[in-house]
């Protein structure tokens, strides 16, 4: 499978897109809808993506994985975005439909970011400036530091001492996941999703607020077994009808290594589910912490894990705590 690296700026729609002048059903406070025409986008058609390998676009929070400071380092994304001031105006500028081209001023018109900051891969520059996308923000990312209260629901996927984190796959290649241990080093310059109690409003319904867990799934591991054709009559008979279409949405990882996107807002259909394919797969955990030398806080979640070291469950939403203080 291949991976996605760093991030490149926001993924294509499979699809053309038109905007609509309502509210979105994703984005709250965002005054437009995007949905998606019949008509596959010039760059699916030329990444050739009726031969690409479609998997599940998993609803949580993007994250990198590379080194900061010489060590294997998470990393929280996070958008050089523009001032109140800028904002507006561009925001204005959309609205007019102009035709025009909205002109930024590079050195006044983003606010600040924290000195760590590195933008995203494929984030275009131009003399020497960085800029950017169609929605005015600039992707990027922050290295998630011990003791970040910003970032605790980062860190308490990873710990920084055995180099290591919680992460959710398909086991053995099968319709089976794991959760386990994996050091970091191995997810090198890898991208990941965070899922988990207090993510996105947690969709996948892991943990609780008195037992919190978050976990990272690497991108492109989760492939969609039997995909729909690539017509839009048939994919949304496909979102209501197949189990396996209970997902936020489909990634299509294209054999020249481009990426385009089908969100089932854009084709007008309600995420989340009550049920999601996700948590209706069987789990087994792996997480075992007898190699570990270093003594882990007793209200981790590699603690907790580690009770359930070898369990099998029949779907992850079965995942229960109560096994782990028995």
């Amino acid at each position: 499978m291949q991976r996605l690296g760093t991030v490149q700026q926001k993924l294509p729609c499979a699809f053309c897109t038109e905007v609509l002048d309502e509210a979105a059903t994703k984005r709250p406070k965002q005054s437009y809808r995007v949905m998606a025409t019949g008509d596959l986008s010039p760059e699916a058609l030329a990444a050739n993506v009726h031969h690409a390998i479609a998997t599940e676009k998993v609803d949580g929070t993007c994250c990198y994985v590379s080194k900061y400071k010489d060590l294997p380092c998470l990393w929280a994304r996070l958008d050089r975005k523009p001032t109140k001031q800028a904002e507006k105006r561009f925001r204005k500028f959309q609205s007019s439909r102009s035709g025009a081209e909205f002109i930024w001023n590079l050195d006044n018109d983003f606010r600040i970011v924290p000195d760590a900051w590195i933008p995203a891969h494929g984030v275009i520059q131009s003399e020497g400036c960085l800029q950017p996308d169609e929605n005015g923000h600039i992707p990027g990312w922050i290295p998630v530091e011990t003791g970040s209260k910003q970032y605790c629901w980062h860190l308490s996927a990873v710990n920084y001492e055995t180099g290591s984190t919680l992460v959710l796959r398909p086991c053995f290649g099968k319709n089976l996941l794991e959760i386990t241990i994996v050091p970091l080093v191995e997810l090198l310059e890898q991208t990941l999703e965070l899922i988990g109690t207090h993510i996105n409003g947690n969709p996948y319904a892991l943990g609780s607020k008195k037992r919190p867990l978050h976990l990272l799934v690497p991108h492109g591991s989760l492939q969609i077994e039997k995909p729909p054709s690539l017509n839009q009559t048939d994919l949304i008979a496909w979102f209501k009808e197949s189990e396996e279409a209970k997902v936020e949405g489909i990634v299509w990882h294209c054999t020249n290594g481009v990426l385009v996107k089908l969100h089932r807002h854009h084709l007008g259909l309600e995420w989340p589910l009550p049920e999601t394919h996700l948590t209706s797969r069987p789990l087994t955990i792996n997480v075992n912490l007898t190699k570990f030398t270093w003594d882990f806080d007793s209200r981790s979640s590699f603690v907790t894990l580690a009770r359930l070291n070898g369990k099998q469950f029949d779907h992850v939403k079965d995942l229960s705590w109560e096994d782990a203080e028995s």
